[in-house]
């Protein structure tokens, strides 16, 4: 039935309920727009923060003088994935520089690691910043509940040698935990990785051989992607 055969009274009775679900609708996406609009610096102004922390963790602060989040440059890892590396610099020299590797997790979700490596290739600290590993079992890669993860820094491709780079149950050199392999030998692996990650591209990660192609970011000392 079309609207021609309906009564006055009735088309009347639904061009004002379709009026006000209109109305209605507006004025909801009026309001999540300028929600969105008034929150938006304050999300990313949050965002900011927590990666200065995760940085701050892993790069001591003697090493720079500059803005690491703002002095960045993106490269593709092994997997030809775009990973985005943040520079310590101290007298306009790279001195360090951070970045984040994955594991395989629990629940086919990626444990996220930060890693801090010095101009030699040497881990100046590794952090998992984001899992869901077992709560008593695989959680312990956190500082907060263990020391384990502790036991990267300082630690190079030459140290351990890296047929040692794994866990004792596979005859490398870092411990497992009691109860849970998978965990530790999935970030020694990715840890090992990040590592030779740094030895492919060391050049670049220190500024010290030119992109390919580079773009520089308002504010930054240069923002380079190859």
């Amino acid at each position: 039935m079309t609207l021609a055969f309906l009564k006055p009274e009735h088309r009347q009775r639904l061009i004002y309920h379709v009026a006000l679900l209109g109305g209605v609708a507006l004025l909801t996406s009026a309001a999540i727009g300028v929600a969105d609009h008034l929150t938006r610096a304050d999300i990313a102004r949050r965002q900011l923060e927590d990666l200065q922390l995760t940085l701050q963790q892993v790069v001591p602060a003697s090493y720079y003088d500059n803005e690491l989040v703002r002095d960045t440059v993106t490269v593709k890892d092994a997997a030809g994935e775009p990973l985005t590396v943040y520079r310590a610099r101290r007298g306009g020299q790279v001195q360090a520089v951070c970045y984040r590797v994955k594991a395989p997790g629990y629940g086919n979700t990626a444990m996220v690691i930060a890693l801090g490596v010095d101009r030699s290739g040497t881990l100046l600290g590794v952090r998992v910043i984001s899992h869901n590993e077992t709560p008593g079992l695989g959680d312990k890669i956190e500082l907060g509940k263990s020391d384990w993860i502790l036991r990267f820094t300082g630690r190079s491709l030459t140290d351990p040698q890296p047929e040692k780079w794994g866990v004792k149950k596979d005859g490398g050199a870092f411990d497992q935990f009691t109860g849970a392999t998978i965990t530790p030998r999935a970030v020694v692996k990715a840890v090992k990785g990040g590592l030779d990650f740094f030895a492919a591209h060391r050049a670049l990660l220190l500024d010290e051989a030119p992109a390919q192609t580079a773009a520089t970011a308002p504010g930054s000392a240069g923002e380079k992607r190859l």
